[in-house]
């Protein structure tokens, strides 16, 4: 069951796709996460997941802001976390704990995602010129 809060004067995030994405991206993660071994529990398991939970999560609190240019920097922190996780996948595939087909879809999602982010960041910094 989904709880929603309706409040006025506030971008309801839910209705935007690239907070669905980073839900997607979430979800994915959880899974390539689940293949990593037991004693990175605590090292990039956790910064993984943790990294990406904050992509959509920053998105959602920036949509609570009152300006765009506050809107902005909680997208440009989901942008920083996208880049982290995308940075750890790679190191997860460099020392060998997945392989590239594991991450071929991640990769994906996560380009998407990037490329909805940047245009909604030039949309707003358009807007605000």
């Amino acid at each position: 069951m989904t709880v929603t809060i309706i409040i006025s004067n506030v971008r309801n995030y839910r209705e935007l796709e690239i907070w669905k994405n980073g839900v997607i991206i979430v979800e994915k993660i959880y899974e390539i996460s689940a293949k990593l071994p037991n004693d990175e529990k605590f090292g990039l398991r956790s910064q993984i997941t943790r990294g990406s939970v904050s992509i959509p999560s920053n998105i959602a609190e920036g949509c609570s802001r009152n300006s765009e240019i506050e809107f902005k920097r909680f997208l440009e922190i989901a942008m920083g976390s996208l880049f982290e996780v995308e940075t750890q996948l790679t190191i997860c595939e460099h020392v060998g704990f997945l392989e590239e087909s594991d991450l071929k879809d991640i990769m994906l999602l996560l380009n998407k995602e990037a490329k909805m982010i940047n245009s909604l960041m030039s949309k707003i910094r358009t807007n605000n010129n």
